[in-house]
């Protein structure tokens, strides 16, 4: 009967206390000041990497960072884009999932719904940047990419309205020029030319706007610099004569 109870005993602090304990013990080893330069060397040797293209150096990194901290977003969302480049597709579709359940954020589902359109997942694709959209809107690559999938999925008029969208948002004339090469292949003769008259007036107005620029430089480097007045001659202080006093006896 002791020997049960005992087991049971065992079992209750395995299962509940040590665990704790662990817990406890780990997130002290976090705010440790060892712990977070330990964290910004592998940081470093990540970044450093993915940079001269060292890819398993990289990786190793990484995937270090994720053992002392598995539940790190920004580590699975960079090994999510290391695994893209290398183009193992479901790795990194599984990283970028990984790092939007941990934190909800824009740039994890644009990730995932560039990978989409890559491996040729439209309808996932258009889900990922609607998504993304939904969280953080005023982005032009967001609704750019969007109008990419829905042009796949055959949705020309969506993909225009995604367009429109990304060019209310950055004014931008290569914008334009894509709503304009999508107006070309429906063959809409009307749209073209309002397109081309628009790209038209966008270019008139930025070389206007240099021109401004310039004319601005050029008025202040001829502006006169103001006369700076003649510094003052140091006053020369007159000695008094000594006044030789005779004394009276």
């Amino acid at each position: 009967m002791y020997g049960a109870i005992f087991l049971v005993l065992v079992t209750a602090v395995l299962t509940f206390v040590v665990p704790k304990i662990l817990k406890k013990k780990e997130e002290k080893e976090k705010h440790s000041p060892k712990y977070s330069a330990q964290m910004k060397k592998l940081w470093s040797v990540a970044q450093t990497s993915m940079k001269e293209r060292k890819p398993l150096r990289a990786e190793k990194a990484l995937l270090t960072i994720l053992k002392f901290d598995e539940k790190n977003a920004a580590a699975y969302n960079r090994l999510g884009i290391l695994y893209a480049k290398e183009e193992k597709y479901d790795d990194a579709i599984e990283c970028f999932e990984i790092a939007q359940s941990l934190d909800n954020n824009a740039s994890s589902l644009h990730n995932v719904g560039l990978i989409y359109l890559e491996t040729g997942a439209y309808e996932k694709a258009a889900m990922a940047f609607e998504q993304a959209i939904t969280l953080e809107g005023d982005v032009p690559v967001r609704y750019i990419a969007l109008a990419k999938a829905y042009e796949k999925l055959g949705n020309k008029k969506g993909a225009l309205g995604a367009l429109e969208a990304a060019y209310e948002i950055d004014r931008s004339t290569a914008t334009l020029r894509q709503i304009l090469a999508l107006h070309e292949t429906n063959g809409d003769v009307e749209a073209i030319a309002n397109t081309t008259a628009r790209i038209n007036e966008q270019i008139q107005a930025s070389r206007a706007k240099k021109e401004e620029k310039k004319a601005q430089k050029k008025h202040i480097l001829r502006k006169p610099t103001p006369k700076q007045p003649a510094p003052k001659k140091p006053v020369q202080k007159v000695k008094k004569p000594k006044i030789h006093r005779r004394k009276i006896i």
